[in-house]
């Protein structure tokens, strides 16, 4: 269980700050719930049930700056470029679904490559793979910038490097 003060992320929400953990009464039925503020966004508020499992498995801690580290040097691991871009969309989107800071980094890594790959046959990515790799920028960025202490921009440079 988490608790009140804690960073954390969530999912494609990013970074979020654990304000409070509160009851609120909707209807007759009274439910707890995480109160979340995106770090990047501080004018929302998220509310996660704290019994809805699907939406609390989307919680993670944030990545340590030394696992962090771990993960930018490791060059080795890679993600497969799948041609079928149905069957690629699925396997992205699974991995945005996950959240791990490590697939998220290669997904990044994948989808730059193949971005300059295709630019300089004067193409532009899938309008889904341009989707994809916005939405795992701000989720690898932010972890990455939260751990290490810089700005999502230096985190980027950083994860492409």
């Amino acid at each position: 269980m988490f608790s009140a003060g804690q960073t954390v992320l969530y999912g494609a929400n990013g970074v979020c700050r654990i304000e409070e953990i509160t009851t609120r009464k909707v209807g007759s039925v009274k439910t707890e719930y995480y109160v979340l503020k995106p770090v990047w966004a501080e004018s929302s508020t998220l509310y996660v049930p704290t019994g809805n499992e699907t939406l609390v498995s989307r919680m993670r801690y944030v990545t340590t700056a030394d696992r962090l580290r771990e993960i930018l040097a490791d060059r080795e691991f890679k993600l497969e470029w799948i041609d079928n871009k149905i069957e690629r969309g699925e396997y992205f989107r699974g991995i945005i679904s996950r959240g791990d800071c490590r697939e998220l980094i290669a997904l990044v890594r994948l989808l730059h490559e193949h971005s300059e790959s295709v630019s300089a046959q004067g193409k532009r990515l899938h309008i889904t793979d341009e989707r994809i790799l916005r939405e795992a920028e701000k989720m690898a960025g932010d972890d990455a910038a939260t751990s290490l202490g810089v700005t999502r921009e230096e985190a980027l440079e950083l994860i492409i490097g």
